[in-house]
């Protein structure tokens, strides 16, 4: 009788093979694409929060309430509270005043999916945590992490609400710029936090890099470029938070000139970074113009060196997404900013750091003391 087992139960043996860190490789593949799901919902979310914001339904919503929340005003005495409440604010009386209940449940709705959606995403995160524990899927370590990202999950939605309670004050009619993009910069942690760790549950070693030395260079062009991807979001968070994208609304020069006039008039300086509009969109478009040409030299580089076909791969779709995204903001610029334009451009942002994080993860092997 032969020894030799059939390919069916060779099959079965390669996923129940344990990596070092104990997780059998069938359980990588599923517990990888629950985390890609999650990350494709906080992408989800960042586009509604940038539809919610381009049209003013972030303060429609009075009430923090974070699980009886869930239920949408259901009688119209329900909504006549709401709508009540939402009269008592400046953006009201300011910008909306006499638009009537049926505006308001317009803006309402998509307020309310907004933070729909993000319990969704926590009931995800902590369904799959309870699912996959349960099958002994995970490694204690993972547990720990995981159960981090739904306390940070969590944190995010109590800076949601720091942010819209910002907008009630007497003198105010939308968000703090600063409290804007402190709960975007948050949604992208996690987004980069929960898109690495399931990149390493589905890659969990390092691949062979045939060029060490060109792949260190190509990873420190690359971390760079990551940074400035960083830098050039939060520039595009107070270009959102102060409105500066509805202002100079010409390409390459701002009304005629290379740096726009007003650039400093603020003291100290450094608050005309955060709060003064020409200078505010004049360091979004110049750091989204050094982080264009950072990534051009980075893919030109790993084009250059022997890498493996995925790390090939990624560069290239890095480059792509590049182009995308900034042929995306002079569309939105020109175009004075319509909410289907303001909402991709957001988006994509997050697309585009997502692709430099999978390049980055691709690259691991080239760290520094591997040999």
């Amino acid at each position: 009788m032969s020894n030799t087992p059939s390919p069916a139960s060779a099959s079965s043996s390669i996923d129940a093979t344990q990596a070092g860190d104990g997780m059998r490789l069938r359980d990588r593949r599923h517990v990888s694409n629950w985390l890609l799901s999650i990350c494709v919902m906080l992408l989800g979310m960042i586009a509604l929060g940038g539809a919610t914001r381009l049209t003013g339904s972030g303060l429609s919503i009075m009430e923090w309430r974070p699980l009886t929340g869930i239920i949408p005003p259901l009688t119209h005495a329900q909504w006549e509270h709401e709508f009540a409440l939402y009269q008592g604010i400046p953006q009201y009386k300011i910008l909306h005043d006499g638009f009537g209940l049926a505006g308001f449940q317009q803006i309402f709705w998509l307020e309310w999916i907004h933070r729909f959606w993000g319990r969704l995403m926590g009931i995800n995160l902590l369904g799959g945590l309870a699912f996959f524990a349960f099958r002994k899927a995970l490694t204690r370590g993972l547990v720990i992490r995981l159960l981090v990202f739904f306390v940070l999950g969590g944190l995010q939605g109590a800076i949601g609400w720091f942010m819209v309670a910002s907008g009630f004050r007497p003198d105010s009619t939308a968000v703090e710029p600063v409290r804007l993009v402190l709960h975007l910069g948050m949604a992208l942690l996690l987004y980069v936090a929960i898109l690495w760790t399931a990149l390493s549950v589905r890659f969990p070693e390092p691949e062979v890099l045939p060029d060490m030395a060109g792949a260190r260079r190509t990873r420190t062009f690359l971390h760079a470029a990551l940074g400035l991807v960083g830098l050039t979001i939060v520039a595009g968070g107070f270009t959102a938070g102060t409105h500066a994208g509805f202002v100079f609304n010409t390409f390459p020069l701002m009304d005629g000139h290379l740096i726009p006039e007003g650039y400093a008039k603020l003291s100290p300086f450094w608050y005309n970074w955060i709060a003064n509009i020409p200078a505010v969109q004049f360091d979004h478009r110049l750091l989204a113009t050094v982080t264009a040409l950072t990534i051009g030299l980075t893919v030109l580089t790993g084009m250059k060196t022997k890498l493996t076909t995925r790390a090939h791969a990624a560069v290239a779709l890095l480059g792509w997404a590049v182009l995308i995204q900034y042929a995306l903001g002079v569309t939105t610029l020109l175009l004075v900013v319509p909410v289907w334009a303001g909402t991709i451009h957001q988006t994509f942002a997050a697309i585009l750091l997502g692709v430099g994080v999978f390049a980055m993860h691709t690259l691991r092997g080239a760290r520094r003391g591997r040999s």
